[in-house]
């Protein structure tokens, strides 16, 4: 299993298309597949492995593994939107599950991304974690967006077990079954 620290502007695919970079850029290993996807204008930690059966058991929406995100949206967060996200989201394609939702300072040691995000000096941004047992198309943005705090960046900091923690952008590592305790299905 790799843990991967995606940067902004690559695709959760070998292959480059566009404008945007492919995993090849980063990860020379043989025979390994993305576990789920990450958007191109997304950040943070993305699986790969060699195993089907562990592919299907961490990106299958059966199994509802838990997803962490850092999301920093426009705006500051008040109780309704909180309890909003925590209770279920209304999307186009239907109520979102529960989700956890806190607010929180700035990760630490988060590194600069590029580009940055846009900034506006007469709004202020905050910092959500939220964590979500659903794999929808722009799940997070939508949600976020629903409760009227559009993201500007968006961080996956865990899936399951795994974590990005000492994981610079851009850089991998392996990791075992036993340190991930994610059983095959």
């Amino acid at each position: 299993m790799i843990c991967f620290n995606k940067p902004y502007g690559v695709l959760s695919q070998f292959t480059p298309e566009g404008q945007w970079r492919g995993l090849k850029d980063f990860i020379a290993v043989p025979n390994v597949y993305v576990a789920g996807r990450l958007d191109a204008d997304s950040e943070g930690l993305l699986l790969l492995t060699d195993d089907g059966r562990l592919q299907a058991r961490i990106s299958d929406p059966r199994f509802k593994m838990e997803k962490t995100y850092w999301v920093q949206v426009d705006g500051i967060p008040d109780q309704v939107s909180l309890v909003a996200l925590c209770q279920g989201v209304q999307l186009k394609d239907g109520l979102t599950l529960p989700a956890r939702a806190r607010v929180m300072e700035e990760p630490s040691g988060l590194w600069a991304r590029v580009p940055p995000i846009r900034v506006r000096q007469a709004k202020p941004t905050a910092w959500l974690e939220l964590i979500i047992r659903e794999g929808r198309n722009r799940q997070v943005r939508r949600m976020t967006a629903a409760v009227g705090l559009p993201t500007l960046r968006l961080i996956r900091a865990a899936i399951g077990p795994y974590t990005l923690n000492g994981l610079a952008p851009g850089c991998w590592r392996e990791t075992t079954l036993a340190e991930g305790h994610v059983a095959n299905p």
